[in-house]
């Protein structure tokens, strides 16, 4: 059902470059927002200024351009509660800290690192809980003029209820969370900078955010920040508690959670590989989230459509880069051919083409296009698939030329020769030829092409033969024959 109120956000770190765990919360957030016809707030959280960098925000930017996730608030788009980078916004919630202490939702906490390393000690082994003991809590003015003259330093703690908290997760189902699991915390360090504890949530108020679509390792600061809000909404700085749903794990290798430093969590990865993006956003839409039971390939049009955050699975979803691959190379055939060629043209270019500019040959590019369609998993395979067409000699992979050239190898390639040469060129024609060479030596058409096609292509596996030598041309297809005859001669 639409609701344009829905208001939703995506607020990543500039730390890194992105991976694709980050790219589903984002995927999510966006697909929820447009089936609303809500908003998609995109906020940068850049406090950490030891961590944070501008390189990694353009990546960022960069990156949601690429996928086609559109925001409709936030960096180059702008809003009405910009800025939308936490560093621009530092005043608003040292006010915010400010009116948390005058009101005592708050309070200065005095305790060294090491007085509360000693206290979670001693606690751990009376068998008690180690969280904050609340040391700070009842401080008299003259304590803590005291503690100021010894010189010490301060952080400010929110000063959680003493009741349970209770909340329905909308992926997870009602959650109740006893106040003795959920502390008092820091909520701006002792140099006066806020901590993510509380510019987060206080971000999603002023933004009046309704609904916080977050990673499952989020989960656990869900009550503080529900106390936080209520905070927040008696001093008039927020108007509700948003909805929580708290995403599943996207899980690697040995059943741990996907890494940013996995190299197959890069997003970067598939867009050097050549995954679509609509390949690529599909098949990270599976990871905790299915269109239909039987249904794994569909339009981002289709998911917008359909998508519900209470249909998003609650357990880990594991990342199987074959599926990832295969759900890619169904989103390449689904292309139009003229779409799949321009998409193609990255890899026909330097860097990436291993052949000279001017041996680029643009006809015979549109006349392979088709057939190699069929055969892509990730379009950057494109360049070695088509290379034979482009270069003056095929490159020789050494283990396909072992391979295809067994003992009589040389005798099929002569009669092969002879009938190619015979032959009207066309695929029909070239493949009737190899056939009836094979026919001669008491070979099948698979083991009868193999030495051809390594001749003429420098590789047991590509595109369909007989419309590759078609489109090679009979002198350049004959040259490259006799040029594997003679090296078979030695």
């Amino acid at each position: 059902m639409a609701n344009a109120n829905v208001r939703v956000r995506f607020c990543p770190s500039p730390t890194g470059n992105p991976h694709v765990g980050l790219v589903r919360t984002a995927l999510f957030n966006w697909a929820f927002a447009r089936h609303h016809g809500g908003t998609l707030v995109f906020r940068i959280e850049d406090t950490d200024a030891a961590r944070d960098s501008e390189e990694s925000y353009q990546q960022l930017l960069d990156a949601m351009r690429w996928l086609g996730l559109d925001w409709d608030e936030g960096p180059e788009v702008g809003g009405p509660h910009a800025p939308y980078r936490q560093s621009q916004r530092m005043d608003i919630y040292k006010d915010v800290a400010r009116k948390l202490l005058d009101a005592g939702y708050a309070y200065p906490c005095y305790c060294t690192t090491e007085e509360l390393d000693a206290r979670r000690e001693a606690a751990r082994a009376a068998g008690k809980p180690s969280g904050y003991d609340g040391q700070c809590r009842t401080l008299t003015d003259e304590q803590k003029a005291a503690y100021e003259r010894e010189g010490r330093s301060h952080i400010v703690r929110f000063r959680m209820p003493d009741e349970a908290t209770t909340f329905t997760d909308l992926v997870r189902g009602e959650i109740t969370v006893q106040a003795e699991n959920v502390t008092d915390y820091g909520i701006v360090r002792a140099n006066g900078a806020p901590l993510y504890t509380l510019v987060n949530p206080v971000d999603d108020a002023l933004m009046e955010i309704t609904h916080v679509l977050r990673g499952e390792d989020l989960l656990s600061s869900t009550p503080r920040q529900i106390a936080l809000y209520k905070a927040l909404i008696e001093l008039g700085v927020a108007k509700t508690i948003p909805q929580f749903g708290h995403l599943p794990y996207v899980m690697g290798e040995g059943n741990k959670k996907l890494s940013k430093r996995d190299p197959q969590a890069s997003l970067n990865l598939y867009r050097e590989r050549g995954f679509l993006r609509d390949g690529l956003l599909n098949y990270l839409s599976l990871l905790g989230w299915s269109l239909s039971a039987d249904q794994d390939l569909f339009s981002m049009d289709e998911m917008v459509a359909a998508f519900d955050i209470k249909d998003v699975n609650a357990n880990p979803a594991r990342f199987d880069l074959k599926k990832a691959e295969a759900i890619n190379a169904d989103h390449i055939r689904r292309l139009d051919v003229k779409t799949f060629a321009e998409a193609c043209e990255p890899w026909l270019n330097a860097p990436h083409a291993n052949w000279a500019p001017e041996n680029f040959d643009r006809a015979a590019w549109e006349a392979i296009a088709p057939h190699a369609q069929t055969r892509l998993t990730v379009l950057s395979d494109i360049t070695a698939n088509v290379d034979f067409l482009f270069l003056d000699e095929p490159v020789e992979d050494e283990a396909s030329w072992t391979k295809a050239m067994k003992e009589g190898s040389d005798a099929l390639l002569r009669t092969a020769r002879e009938k190619l040469a015979e032959a009207e060129w066309n695929a029909d024609a070239l493949k009737a030829a190899v056939v009836a060479a094979g026919e001669e030596h008491g070979l099948k058409l698979g083991k009868a092409q193999a030495p051809v096609r390594v001749a003429v292509t420098g590789r047991t596996v590509g595109l369909p033969l007989f419309e590759s030598l078609e489109i090679l041309g009979r002198e350049r297809t004959l040259a490259r024959v006799d040029a594997a005859l003679a090296k078979l001669a030695g």
